[in-house]
């Protein structure tokens, strides 16, 4: 009995080893990628945070030099944070706002609403560098159409691009348009709220803003939480078109912290401090996200949430 008892429970031990082996090879393309392609640079680029790698030669240690540099003698550092959070205050509330309107239309039972919901989505699964390039001619100063309209009705043409005072709102005002995705996120969540809670109300004598204020808004909250995160994350890693339509400029009026980033690493060399200078944009993203999720137990309303 006991050699029988023995015998099974090492057919059993042989089995799951078995599938042990089985599942880690099925899942070892996906755990090699993130290995290799993602935790070992996140690992190297903060050991590298610390040293003075300029890549053409070997790394030299310095500590917290790099951040000391950053804090206290780089004006740039400082002005890239400057226009990444006036990016960031200009686009994400005007942004979230259009698109929770667009929802709203959408949501209004129009015909052909998926006609419109994926005219809507179209410009983002456009490439970012080809939307730049089309927003470019768009607004080019001489031949592009936003000009031309000015001009046929007697106002002057604008230099969108080429003045620190407008490049910058130019851009936040770019991206209002590319709010497809978020439009959908809010139209879902709209179709999920019960219709009776709308009938209720306006049995009870409830206006259209009250029936938004207090049914909508309350409902969509979860949503609207999502939306927020999201948003912040992005618009904190705006990029591509800087790069690709100004440079920076002009006057450094559109020289975004990943557009430095950029700089410090690939035309400076400079891959220590690039380092540093992400570790310490993942911080400022951490640190947004965690006050938006503190603070969320205040608004963010979820039907399975017993209010004390």
């Amino acid at each position: 009995m006991a050699v029988a008892q023995a015998s099974k429970r090492r057919r059993i031990t042989k089995m799951e080893r078995d599938e042990w082996i089985t599942g880690w090879l099925f899942i070892s393309p996906v755990v090699l990628g993130l290995l290799i392609w993602t935790l070992f640079p996140t690992i190297a680029s903060f050991i590298l945070s610390f040293t003075d790698y300029r890549v053409l030669r070997p790394p030299v240690w310095t500590g917290i030099n790099n951040y000391v540099y950053m804090f206290t003698k780089d004006k740039d550092f400082y002005q890239a944070l400057k226009v990444t959070y006036s990016f960031v205050a200009m686009q994400l509330p005007i942004g979230l706002c259009v698109a929770l309107a667009g929802a709203l239309l959408l949501n209004t039972g129009v015909k052909g609403m998926t006609v419109f919901r994926s005219f809507f989505y179209l410009p983002s699964v456009v490439p970012a560098v080809a939307m730049a390039l089309v927003w470019a001619w768009i607004l080019n100063m001489n031949y592009g159409l936003v000009n031309q309209f000015l001009a046929a009705l007697g106002f002057p043409r604008v230099n969108f691009f080429g003045n620190p005072k407008t490049a910058l709102p130019t851009m936040a005002a770019m991206t209002w348009f590319n709010v497809g995705p978020t439009m959908v996120i809010y139209l879902a969540g709209l179709l999920n709220i019960p219709p009776s809670l709308y009938e209720a109300a306006e049995i009870d004598g409830a206006g259209s803003l009250q029936r938004f204020l207090h049914i909508t808004i309350p409902q969509l909250s979860p949503t609207i939480f999502y939306t927020i995160v999201q948003g912040l994350i992005a618009s904190f890693q705006i990029f591509t078109t800087a790069y690709v339509l100004t440079g920076g400029g002009p006057m450094k009026a559109t020289y975004f912290y990943n557009l430095m980033i950029y700089q410090q690493a690939f035309s400076n060399l400079k891959m220590g401090y690039a380092s540093a200078l992400a570790w310490f944009l993942l911080l400022m993203i951490l640190v947004m996200t965690l006050a938006v999720f503190r603070s969320s137990s205040a608004w963010v309303y979820y039907e399975t949430e017993i209010k004390r």
